[in-house]
C-alpha cells in the first residue's frame, strides 16, 4: 500500500481547491482508483499502485498553482482539471487558469471556463476576424466583449463598435415610442448588460460619450469603413446574406471582427437565408 500526505497552510486554502465540495473528493477517488482522505490542513492519498497517487498528487498541485495566482476554483473548474490531469494534459489547466481580461476592485476578472472557451479567447488574439458559432450561454457574446474591451484598455484599437440585426424574436411588437436611440434600445440591451458587467457605470458612460464606445444596429453599418476599431456582430444568424457580406467589407486598417450567432436560433421569415449559416458554408475549414 502507497501512502502520500499533502499539507497546506491551512484547512481554509486546503478547502478553497476542491470549492468546498467534499463530494468532489470522492470523484477524485473513483476518477483514479484511490483512497482520499482529508482533515485540518492535509489531505491524504492511498493506492496499491503508485501511479494513482502521483496522478492526484499532480491534481492537487496543479490546483495550488492556480489558486496562488489569484484563481478561484469551482466545482466546474475543479472537474475540467480532473479530466485535463486524468488526460495527461496538466499543461492546459494552468494556461486555462491563467488567462485572466480585465477586472477592477468592484468587478471580477473575466476569465475561460471551458477547454473551447480558453480556444476562442485564443483565436481572437491571433485572428482579425473569428466566428464564434453556437448554443445559447457558452459565452460567445460574453467572451467576444471581454477580448474587444480588453484590446481597447491596451489601445490595440481606438474604439470599440457594437452591432446587431433589429429582427424581433418571432414576436412582432410593432412601432416603439420615442426617438431613435429609444427604438433600438430594446434590441441592444443584451451588448449594454454584458457592458456594465465588466465595467463600472461611470466608465461606459464616459467611453460612450467620448465615441470609444459605438452601439448601433447592422442596418447604419453600410457605407463605413471602420479603421482601427474592434467590431462585434451579435447574433449573425439573423442577418441576411447581403448583410453578412456588407458588413465582412466595413473593415479597415488594423481592425479586428467577431462575429457571433447561434444556426438554431434563426428568426428571419426566410431561415434558409440566413448570413451566419451562408459564411460557415462559404468558410467551411
Amino acid at each position: 500500500m502507497s501512502i502520500r500526505t499533502l499539507e497546506f497552510e491551512n484547512a481554509h486554502f486546503l478547502q478553497s481547491l476542491f470549492a468546498g465540495e467534499a463530494g468532489l473528493l470522492k470523484v477524485v477517488a473513483r476518477t483514479f482508483g484511490l483512497k482520499v482522505t482529508t482533515r485540518d490542513n492535509w489531505i491524504r492519498l492511498e493506492s496499491e499502485d503508485d501511479a494513482p497517487i502521483e496522478k492526484a498528487a499532480e491534481l492537487f498541485h496543479r490546483l495550488e498553482e492556480a489558486r496562488r495566482d489569484g484563481a478561484e476554483i469551482s466545482e466546474h473548474s475543479f472537474r475540467f482539471a480532473l479530466d485535463a490531469v486524468a488526460q495527461g494534459e496538466g499543461e492546459a489547466l494552468k494556461e486555462l487558469m491563467a488567462y485572466r481580461l480585465l477586472g477592477t476592485s468592484t468587478k471580477p476578472p473575466v476569465a475561460p471556463k471551458t477547454r473551447g472557451q480558453l480556444e476562442y479567447l485564443k483565436a481572437m488574439d491571433q485572428n482579425d476576424v473569428v466566428f464564434g458559432v453556437g448554443p445559447a450561454g457558452t459565452g460567445k457574446t460574453y467572451l467576444a466583449m471581454a477580448r474587444s474591451l480588453a484590446a481597447l484598455k491596451n489601445r490595440e484599437v481606438s474604439r470599440l463598435i457594437l452591432t446587431r440585426p433589429a429582427v424581433e424574436a418571432g414576436e412582432a411588437l410593432g412601432f416603439l415610442p420615442g426617438d431613435l436611440k429609444e427604438k433600438i434600445l430594446p434590441y441592444l440591451r443584451p451588448l449594454y448588460d454584458a457592458l456594465y458587467d465588466m465595467l463600472e457605470p461611470d466608465e461606459v458612460e464616459k467611453m460612450i460619450e467620448r465615441g470609444m464606445i459605438e452601439i448601433a444596429p447592422l442596418a447604419y453599418m453600410r457605407g463605413r469603413t471602420l479603421n482601427h476599431a474592434a467590431i462585434i456582430l451579435d447574433e449573425a444568424q439573423n442577418t441576411t446574406r447581403e448583410q453578412m457580406f456588407m458588413f465582412l467589407t466595413r473593415l479597415g486598417a488594423e481592425s479586428r471582427c467577431v462575429v457571433t450567432g447561434d444556426p438554431s436560433q434563426v428568426d428571419l421569415k426566410q431561415k434558409s437565408g440566413s448570413g451566419l449559416h451562408e459564411a460557415m458554408v462559404a468558410l467551411n475549414g
